[in-house]
């Protein structure tokens, strides 16, 4: 059960840009095998596709939210595997 210090928000009705579109299937290839297995194996390609698709979401204006969740997620990869 959420307590005081729990938000809840929403989901944002608009569907996501392009942009937010396009870097969610980069995440979900990269997150999703076999991509994953070469993440968790520590290929460097897959590390560098890792942070490529970091700095793209950082540097998105539009679908902030979204893009922050993304970029939690590579942010997790990134601690465990990321070389």
């Amino acid at each position: 059960m959420c307590r005081s210090r729990c938000t809840r928000t929403d989901p944002d009705p608009a569907p996501p840009s392009p942009v937010t579109r396009r870097l969610l299937t980069e995440c979900l290839d990269l997150v999703t095998a076999p991509l994953l297995d070469d993440v968790e194996d520590g290929d460097p390609a897959a590390a560098a596709r890792l942070r490529a698709a970091d700095e793209a979401l950082r540097t998105q204006a539009e679908d902030r939210h979204p893009a922050d969740v993304l970029r939690g997620l590579i942010a997790t990869y990134l601690k465990d595997y990321g070389s």
